[in-house]
């Protein structure tokens, strides 16, 4: 789904007052106030908060789809390297992207509005599935293990990043790191979650690890 330059200060601006104020203590007023529109405006874009929702996860995740796809077509790497490309894909996202990826976890956790957790896991079924068919053609490659649970590795993945990324105070405080100034720290964790995933997934992927 494409979506215009209006279009997306909307969801920007929606996606920053859901992180500060939740998704149930922000008003589609307080929206259009925030980004200078009218609230007809908002209902013309995508006719209530929850498909406002919607566009926020297809616009931070949808293109995942498109990306794997890409690189099923991309014989010049292997099923490996293809998956580790993902991996530091999605830890360049949450990083760039705290505020989304915030919301994303206190949806999962704590929300209980049908139409949310649907739109959420449309998107992650979505993105599941096309990842299952870069997992397949490693396996017919005779690369990657037979039996693979898709989802659970993902979780692995989506869930380490995730809390590292909420709890960065507590990892430096019990490195000893509060002291390294936070361009660095940031190159640092994005260092070890790669390696650390990679490893995870490698053991879960073939029989070198």
């Amino acid at each position: 789904m494409e979506f215009n330059d209006k279009q997306i200060q909307i969801i920007e601006t929606a996606e920053r007052l859901f992180a500060e104020r939740g998704f149930d203590g922000t008003s589609v007023r307080d929206i259009a106030d925030e980004a200078g529109i009218n609230v007809a405006m908002i209902s013309y874009y995508f006719g209530s908060k929850e498909k406002l929702m919607e566009a926020l996860f297809e616009l931070r995740v949808g293109k995942m789809k498109i990306r794997v796809e890409s690189l099923l077509k991309d014989e010049s790497l292997s099923p490996i390297e293809k998956v580790n490309m993902l991996i530091d894909e999605h830890i360049d996202r949450v990083m760039q992207k705290q505020c989304f990826y915030k919301i994303m976890v206190g949806v999962l956790v704590t929300n209980k509005n049908p139409a949310i957790l649907k739109a959420a896991n449309n998107v992650k079924i979505r993105n599941a599935a096309v990842v299952s068919e870069l997992i397949k053609d490693g396996q017919e490659k005779g690369i990657f293990k037979k039996k693979v649970d898709v989802i659970l590795m993902l979780n692995t993945m989506v869930g380490t990043v995730s809390q590292t990324m909420m709890s960065q105070d507590y990892y430096r405080e019990f490195n000893d790191q509060v002291d390294i100034p936070d361009e660095e720290f940031e190159k640092l964790l994005k260092r070890k979650l790669s390696i650390h995933i990679k490893t995870l997934f490698k053991a879960i992927l073939t029989n070198e690890a």
